[in-house]
């Protein structure tokens, strides 16, 4: 069983993801969110290999700068270094697949991967990701935000009891 003492205090980590949000709307003027550097990266890859194609889609070009100077790849980058400072500090850094007693490694693998996509298909088709959503429209108050967090918690809270023998 995994200590939890070993974890941020909940809402120690809310008031400092709050506080990051401040300072991200402060400095560049916009909020934070995650699919936006995917995006970003897999345009600049797709630059390398098939720069016509890009330079020829308005959805792809840009008019100043490289894509890979956007600033939600910097912010990605943050977060995987502030997690693996997280990690460490609290002494849980190290290569493993958390899973419930119910699933194999390979299948909690393939479901994560899955989940993944589905996600990130997902946040390009909606034009933003649940962490922007959520963090960014809910500071701004948008009516929009707060009722499709209401449904993705809803529909988690929902879906949970399919689910849970995967992890009891």
């Amino acid at each position: 069983m995994e200590r939890t003492d070993r974890f941020w205090n909940p809402y120690v980590a809310g008031v400092a993801l709050g506080l990051v949000l401040l300072t991200s709307f402060v400095l560049a003027g916009k909020g934070l969110g995650a699919s936006g550097a995917a995006f970003h990266l897999g345009v600049a890859a797709l630059e390398e290999v098939a720069p016509e194609h890009v330079a020829s889609n308005e959805h792809l070009s840009r008019s100043e700068g490289s894509h890979l100077e956007n600033r939600l790849i910097f912010m990605v980058l943050g977060v995987v270094l502030g997690g693996l400072v997280s990690a460490f500090s609290a002494g849980r850094l190290g290569l493993r697949v958390v899973r419930g007693p119910r699933i194999g490694v390979a299948p909690r693998l393939g479901m994560a991967i899955a989940g993944g996509v589905i996600m990130g298909m997902a946040a390009r088709m909606a034009l933003g990701c649940t962490s922007g959503q959520a963090l960014s429209g809910g500071a701004l108050l948008s009516v929009g935000s707060w009722v499709f967090m209401m449904a993705v918690f809803g529909g988690g809270y929902g879906l949970a009891w399919f689910v849970r023998r995967q992890w009891t």
